[in-house]
Formats: structure tokens, C-alpha cells, sequence
């Protein structure tokens, strides 16, 4: 019997592999879908709290690290449940129990990106951020993972880590936990239960034959259900509201947040009231349409406010160098028209800025 190198087993290992895992199946392993909406909320969170650096390294940096960092929890994740993810229908085709990519690989993969991940928000961004983005991955991997099958309270927990990306945007700008970043993170934790209770109940059956203890597997009547929905959705109006109190958001926010959170609010009714899959889809589509426009009208707000700001700081900054300027000018003014005035030497008012 043959040794073999380790180069030649590893080649041996990622020859197949190579062949069967496309471009979709690694995307598929790192919950691409998922992974774009925590780039979308880590990078309103950096906005809303410095939007003048938006776009400068610091911004793409965070944006690398908690991509890096959400793809290898994402890997992890379908490692720890890959014999629970072959048993239900709209898993079982996912990379590790189809076949396409080798569970080893897949663990491998997934330590190496979020150690990368969490290393570069540390020391390229700020140690509060990388600490953030571990507490993010220890409690997505380590502790809602596992809570899945011994309590219904799981859901609670995982919105923790799902609200976490945009207050880690925020602490990648400024260094330091702010108002804002917490009303962000609020608006995604309360978000988070309407719009899981709504494929919780359309994939109950699934979830039952895994061994996952959801609510909508254990509430056979789904009062429990609908009452869930609906409470959070009320919660996430109100707290959706907080950045126009607080004075970080105006009027065209709000009439966003109140439209958009009474339609959210009306779909999650109508699940709670027929607990049918037809008003489960209605309301997991309004969730997906609710939070982008929520969040989109808040940085639009932002910016809505920023540019009239630094307008009027510019005006006045001119107008308080109009005296010193018309210093170095010898005109006189309209009333000195007699010989005696255009003797006298012009006077200026250098204390008066008032326009």
C-alpha cells in the first residue's frame, strides 16, 4: 500500500470537489442571500452613524471583514446541521447533504473565514468591532444553532446576532456604541420575529420532521403564532419611530415608517386571523419589502438633512468674512456724496454679521 503525500491527498480531496461545487454551490454554503442583507445593514449602520466617510476605506474594510465573517458563520451553521438539513425537503439540496462539497471542507472553510473575518475588523477597524463580530458568531453558532432543538425561545435568541450587523457599522465609524446603532438594532431584532413566524409556519412540517422545536411546530392551533407576529410588528412600529424622537430622522422618515409599518402590520394581522399559507407568503413578502424601504428611507432622510446643513454652514462662514473683506476696499458708501463726507476716512461695522 501507497503512501501518499499530504499535497497529493489534498489534491486527491479538492479534485471531485472542484468538479461538483459551482460557483452557486459555494454561495449557496455561505447563505449568499443572507450574507448580502447583513452587508446591507452593517453599511446603513456605518452611514447613519458618519456618512461623510461612507465611502472611504474604513467603510469597505467593515464591509469585507463582516462579509468574511457572515459567510463563515453561514458555513458553520450548515456543518452543525447537515444531518438535520438532509431530512427536510427545502434543505436536504444544500452543498453538505447533496454531496457537492465535503463536510470537512466545509468546516475548514468556515474557521478560516471568520477567523480572518473577526482578525481584520480587530486590527484594521477597532476592537469593539471585531469583539462584536465574535459575540455575533458565538451566539448565531453556539448558541441559537443548538437552542433549536430544545426550545421555542430560540427564535428569540437568534435575533440577537441577526440585529448585531448594523450596530457593528456603527462602532466601525465611530469606535464607541451610540443612540443610533441601538435604535438600529432594535428596528432589526423586532423585525426579525414577524418575518421567521411567517416561514416557521410554512415550513412547520419540515421543521417537525428535523427535530427543531419552532413555535409554529408546537402551537398546533397557531394562536400563539399569530399573536407573536402580530406583537412584534406593533413593537417594531413604535421602535421604528425612535430616530425621528430622538431627532436623528425627520418628517419624510416618519411618513415612511407609519405607512410601511401599518401595511407590515396589516399582513401580520390578516396571518394571525386565517393562519393560512397564503397569508404566511403575503406576510414573509411584505417583511422583505418592509425592511429595505425602511432603511432606505432613513439614510435618504439622512442625507436629505446633511446637504442642507453643510449649506448653511458654508453661508454663514462667508458671511462672517464679508466685514474683513470689505476692509481692503476704499469705497464710500451711498450717503457720502458731499466733499466734506469724501474727506473723511470710510467707516466699517467689523462687529455687525447679522444678514
Amino acid at each position: 500500500m501507497s503512501i501518499k503525500s499530504p499535497i497529493e491527498a489534498v489534491q486527491q480531496v479538492a479534485e471531485p470537489m472542484s468538479a461538483r461545487a459551482s460557483v452557486g454551490t459555494w454561495c449557496e454554503l455561505f447563505k449568499a442571500r443572507l450574507t448580502t442583507l447583513v452587508l446591507l445593514t452593517t453599511a446603513v449602520g456605518y452611514w447613519f452613524a458618519n456618512h461623510e466617510s461612507a465611502l472611504g476605506s474604513g467603510f469597505w474594510l467593515a464591509l469585507v471583514g463582516t462579509g468574511l465573517l457572515a459567510a463563515g458563520a453561514a458555513a458553520l451553521n450548515q456543518y452543525w446541521e447537515r444531518a438535520s438539513d438532509a431530512l427536510m425537503q427545502r434543505t436536504a439540496s444544500r452543498p453538505i447533504p447533496s454531496g457537492a462539497i465535503e463536510p470537512a471542507l466545509a468546516l475548514a472553510v468556515g474557521v478560516v473565514l471568520s477567523m480572518v473575518g473577526m482578525l481584520e475588523l480587530t486590527f484594521l477597524i477597532n476592537p469593539l468591532t471585531g469583539l462584536l463580530g465574535m459575540l455575533t458568531l458565538a451566539s448565531y453558532v453556539f448558541v441559537y444553532t443548538p437552542l433549536k432543538r430544545r426550545t421555542t425561545l430560540n427564535t428569540l435568541v437568534g435575533a440577537v446576532p441577526g440585529a448585531l450587523p448594523p450596530l457593528m457599522g456603527w462602532t466601525a465609524a465611530t469606535g464607541e456604541f451610540g443612540t443610533g446603532g441601538w435604535v438600529l438594532f432594535t428596528i432589526l431584532f423586532f423585525w426579525q420575529l414577524p418575518h421567521f413566524m411567517a416561514i416557521a409556519w410554512l415550513y412547520r412540517e419540515d421543521y417537525a420532521r428535523a427535530g427543531f422545536r419552532m413555535l409554529p411546530v408546537e402551537d398546533e392551533t397557531g394562536l400563539r403564532t399569530g399573536a407573536t407576529a402580530v406583537r412584534h410588528t406593533v413593537a417594531l412600529i413604535a421602535f421604528s419611530l425612535a430616530p425621528v424622537a430622538l431627532g436623528l430622522a425627520g418628517r419624510w422618515y416618519a411618513a415612511f415608517a407609519v405607512v410601511g409599518g401599518i401595511a407590515f402590520l396589516g399582513c401580520a394581522i390578516v396571518f394571525a386571523s386565517h393562519l393560512s399559507r397564503q397569508s404566511a407568503r403575503r406576510l414573509f413578502f411584505a417583511s422583505i419589502l418592509y425592511l429595505p424601504m425602511i432603511l432606505g428611507a432613513l439614510v435618504a432622510d439622512k442625507a436629505k438633512q446633511v446637504t442642507p446643513l453643510a449649506t448653511r454652514q458654508t453661508v454663514m462662514a462667508s458671511r462672517q468674512r464679508v466685514p474683513f473683506e470689505q476692509a481692503s476696499i476704499s469705497t464710500p458708501s451711498a450717503s457720502s456724496s458731499s466733499p466734506e463726507s469724501r474727506t473723511k476716512k470710510p467707516r466699517f461695522e467689523f462687529l455687525n454679521t447679522t444678514p
